[in-house]
């Protein structure tokens, strides 16, 4: 998970997300509606509509980004904290960052009357660079380090807060990773899941997302999760 990548989630054009049908913006915001032939058995809020993120929302991105990690935020943020400096204080630099994959720049948030209920995290995994990969080699996050795939549009995270679970949120926020991918010219959309988290392993699937690899979990006391980490992938 090289930190060389440029940042590429955003909503086309000037703000609209391209989707199967017209997407009208209102207040500079991208309200979606649902395809006619969907099958998602959810109804989406119509008062929850779509916007990049921005440096202001960077520490309720990094709340979405712990809750959604499973613990491996804090295993990560715990490694770089600042004395005195408390692991969403962590988070909440590194998304106001610039830049770098892991930046507000890439992600797009789910609002509701003004607050963000919902989040999702995304960029472009290139090729593996030739200098060490930190990653690879800790024990905890070599797991995740080999289920990348090259030239995918990773979806680092996607969270939503609990009250506007069940709302039809993560299936619109997954239509938009793919509607970004076809825009960007990218063929392949990945993930890594939890396989314990089935909750969120069956509204992959049923936005058309396939396992491909596994790798076991390397027990961890900040890891909540235990058994395999689920790489799945989809077309775009």
């Amino acid at each position: 998970m090289s930190i060389d990548k440029k940042p590429l989630l955003r909503l086309h054009p000037g703000g609209r997300a391209r989707t199967s049908e017209p997407a009208p913006r209102q207040g500079g915001r991208t309200r979606l509606h649902r395809p006619p032939d969907t099958k998602d058995c959810y109804i989406m809020d119509p008062d929850i509509c779509f916007r990049p993120a921005d440096t202001a929302d960077s520490r309720t991105i990094a709340e979405l980004f712990r809750h959604s990690s499973g613990g491996v935020a804090d295993y990560i943020w715990q490694q770089v904290a600042e004395p005195g400096e408390s692991l969403l204080d962590v988070g909440e630099r590194r998304y106001a960052r610039e830049e770098t994959p892991f930046s507000y720049q890439n992600c797009i948030l789910a609002v509701r009357q003004g607050n963000i209920v919902g989040m999702m995290h995304a960029f472009l995994m290139e090729e593996a660079a030739d200098q060490p990969d930190p990653e690879a080699t800790d024990p905890v996050l070599r797991p995740f380090a080999e289920l990348e795939v090259p030239n995918s549009l990773y979806i680092s995270s996607m969270s939503v807060f609990p009250a506007f679970r069940c709302c039809g949120v993560g299936s619109e926020l997954l239509a938009l990773a793919r509607a970004e991918a076809r825009a960007d010219g990218i063929n392949t959309l990945s993930l890594l899941v939890f396989e314990q988290n089935q909750g969120a392993v069956r509204l992959y699937e049923r936005s058309g997302y396939r396992v491909a690899d596994r790798r076991t979990v390397v027990p961890h006391d900040l890891i909540r999760y235990t058994g395999e980490i689920l790489l799945m992938v989809a077309p775009a």
